[in-house]
């Protein structure tokens, strides 16, 4: 192979990756990005102080997972709600109250896989934010 055959090749191979990425670009779902940038970073503050009071007090909740249900028990009577969030697809998300000690989710609601979930509850005039994961079987 002489160089002017290796150069055409090489640019065509150049050409066909740079074509690939930009078609995988263009296809990538458009909730790759935080829609809510600059609100969230104007909140930060807020939201950081809410996540100290959680580990101050110890007010994070525990989560017993089952094949049926999804338990979460708070150490004081509590008001509020839960996010569960999941990274696959915005479209799955889920919000469900929180009120009283003890709540119990069931599981036949929810999708296999990742989620996040997101705790806001007030507690004794105090507020609260909490994130953490569970994988669903």
């Amino acid at each position: 192979m002489n160089w002017g055959k290796a150069t055409v090749l090489i640019l065509i191979v150049f050409v066909l990756f740079i074509g690939s990425m930009s078609y995988y670009m263009f296809r990538s779902p458009k909730d790759d990005y935080d829609h809510r940038y600059y609100e969230d970073g104007i909140n930060f503050d807020h939201d950081y102080n809410r996540e100290a009071q959680v580990a101050k007090d110890h007010a994070q909740p525990e989560i017993n997972y089952k094949t049926d249900s999804i338990k979460f028990t708070f150490p004081q009577i509590v008001d509020g709600k839960v996010k569960l969030m999941r990274p696959a697809s915005d479209a799955a998300d889920k919000i469900f109250p929180l009120e009283g000690k003890v709540i119990t989710i069931p599981v036949s609601q929810l999708t296999r896989g990742k989620w996040q979930l997101v705790f806001e509850w007030k507690s004794n005039d105090k507020a609260y934010l909490y994130h953490t994961e569970i994988f669903i079987k």
